[in-house]
């Protein structure tokens, strides 16, 4: 009897050992969980503590735009290897008022005072990617208060005061913010202020350690009782201006006092009858719609999804997408940018002839007159309808590594992404926008909010949104499943900073993919392998308008939270 029981366990055990840790009752076999469903307010963000800042202010009356700017801020204060108030910030806003979509870029400028001939003088061909020299005007507080001027309820002090708290008392670090602080601490600790901020007792806090920055909570204290103004014509301006010039730097006084975001309209096409919208340049946004109208020509209910097939079709529409993304995408203001033929479908079908059976190896720009982080992303709804989608980065971790006196907070190093050769549409100008990879997206169908979402990741994003499109329109996943399936990047295509496409670059795949397809993919003529990370972070809402239910989706790859209630 005891030896019948002894073996029934070890049977057990085997069983439950070589089961897969994902198996559910239901779904696809690689969800990590099931989507988040509730009917009065939602919040999805790639921290829990941002999540429930968002909650708790939707919970007290807010709106959806002033959860989401609670969640942004508390973001910088938890996840500042990745986003803060250096940084730029691009949105999306669905208003049920008006049943109508706004597009808010509040990217900053390049300095009045830095030029080209500068960069040349110091024998530079690509700007550093740390140092004075790549910072650029921070956007984000000014994206904050734009967004609450138009549609914000809650007050300012009371919406930043969820991260004022956790700044001031402190918060646990989690795994991922563990895992690059170290190496960020390593790379910046020559710089000012890093270490002090960063690493206050020596060295970088470790996984569960207690964090304080009361440096950051005196900053956002500031901005709460002076808004917008303290941060770019009141005291905080006057220190970085400072800062920069004692470290050699051309962020200035005036590059922070003229500083303006601007309300852009968001531009669509039309995927098997939804309209996707993103932001139109100087972000990338429209990468993501140029492949959709590509891979729109392909019927993607016969071809699997994971074949060599559907990875070979989408890698290439990627690399025709960022030839013109090379060339054309840049600020506006100072280039001609012909976005509604670049995204339009006779223009598409004439690119689409260029894909053949075999991995392309150099592909050119198109002629559309034809008739590349770290990020985060958020979105929020709310009981009124409201649906928010925000997005925004120091660019690469912990930005520049110019940390200013006493603010508690890095730059940003977006300026890293100017072309300094001369005559491009991307090349580098005072008081001029970099190209920028961060973007929000949006999905209507028949005119109603159908989901707010985004990909965090630097030119990974409009791949990250292709296919999370995919994954739910041609193959019938729900949000969760469409954020935790294995993903697939490409790298290798030309780039707005100058570098060109020489090969058929390099296709990177998670774990997931049977080796048949990649051994079909290297028979096609790409170069396969895998890579650690950088296959982004995402979060999502999906409106279902018959039974009027959020869906919310995070991602398993980070340490976010779905919420709602």
């Amino acid at each position: 009897m005891h030896r019948r029981l002894l073996s029934y366990f070890i049977a057990l055990l085997s069983i439950s050992t070589l089961a897969p840790a994902q198996d559910r009752l239901s779904g696809k076999t690689f969800a990590t969980r099931a989507v988040v469903m509730a009917r009065h307010g939602m919040a999805c963000t790639s921290h829990p503590l941002s999540t429930q800042a968002a909650i708790d202010v939707l919970r007290s009356g807010g709106n959806a735009i002033d959860a989401a700017i609670a969640a942004n801020a508390m973001e910088g204060v938890v996840e500042p290897h990745v986003n803060g108030i250096g940084g730029d910030l691009f949105a999306i806003v669905w208003d049920a008022k008006t049943k109508k979509l706004y597009g808010l870029n509040a990217s900053g400028r390049s300095p009045y005072s830095l030029s080209l001939a500068e960069f040349r003088k110091r024998g530079l061909t690509h700007i550093p990617s740390d140092g004075p020299l790549p910072v650029s005007v921070p956007g984000c507080v000014d994206g904050w208060f734009e967004l609450h001027k138009r549609f914000g309820k809650t007050p300012m002090p009371t919406i930043l005061s969820h991260a004022i708290r956790y700044a001031r008392e402190g918060y646990p670090v989690h795994d991922e913010a563990a895992f690059y602080w170290p190496s960020m601490v390593a790379r910046f600790g020559k710089y000012p202020n890093v270490k002090e901020v960063y690493a206050p007792t020596g060295s970088a806090p470790k996984r569960g350690d207690v964090f304080k920055n009361p440096a950051l909570a005196n900053t956002l204290s500031l901005i709460a009782k002076g808004g917008r103004d303290a941060f770019y014509k009141g005291p905080i301006a006057q220190t970085i201006d400072g800062f920069m010039k004692r470290v050699g730097g051309f962020l200035s006084a005036k590059d922070l006092a003229d500083h303006t975001s601007e309300w852009v309209e968001p531009v669509s096409t039309n995927y098997r009858g939804y309209d996707v919208w993103e932001l139109p340049p100087n972000s990338q946004g429209i990468a993501a719609l140029q492949m959709l109208n590509l891979l729109e020509g392909y019927d993607f209910s016969k071809i699997p999804w994971g074949s060599a097939e559907h990875i070979h079709t989408f890698v290439e529409a990627k690399k025709l997408a960022f030839e013109d993304r090379a060339k054309y995408y840049a600020d506006p203001a100072f280039a001609k940018i012909p976005v509604k033929e670049l995204i339009s479908k006779p223009y598409a079908a004439e690119r689409r002839k260029l894909i053949g059976e075999r991995a392309a190896t150099r592909v050119d720009a198109g002629n559309p007159a034809l008739k590349d982080g770290d990020t985060i992303y958020l979105t929020v709804a709310d009981d009124e309808g409201n649906m928010v989608s925000l997005i925004q980065s120091n660019y690469r971790g912990f930005g520049s590594g110019m940390v200013p006196d006493g603010l508690g907070f890095t730059l940003q190093n977006r300026g890293e992404l100017y072309n300094l050769a001369e005559g491009e549409n991307n090349s580098y100008a005072p008081h001029k926008r970099p190209f920028q990879t961060i973007i929000p997206a949006f999905v209507t169908k028949d005119g109603q909010p159908f989901m707010s979402f985004g990909v965090m990741g630097g030119s990974f994003q409009p791949l990250g949104h292709v296919e999370i499109l995919m994954n739910m329109i041609d193959y019938g996943m729900n949000p969760q499943e469409a954020g935790d399936a294995p993903r697939i990047d490409h790298q290798g295509s030309s780039e707005p900073t100058g570098e060109r496409m020489v090969d058929a670059g390099q296709i990177t795949l998670e774990s997931g993919f049977p080796y048949e397809t990649i051994r079909d993919l290297m028979r096609r003529g790409h170069r396969v392998g895998y890579g650690l990370g950088g296959y982004g972070g995402y979060q999502a809402i999906r409106y279902d308008a018959v039974n009027k239910v959020y869906h919310g989706a995070t991602e398993s790859r980070k340490d976010g939270q779905a919420a709602g209630y």
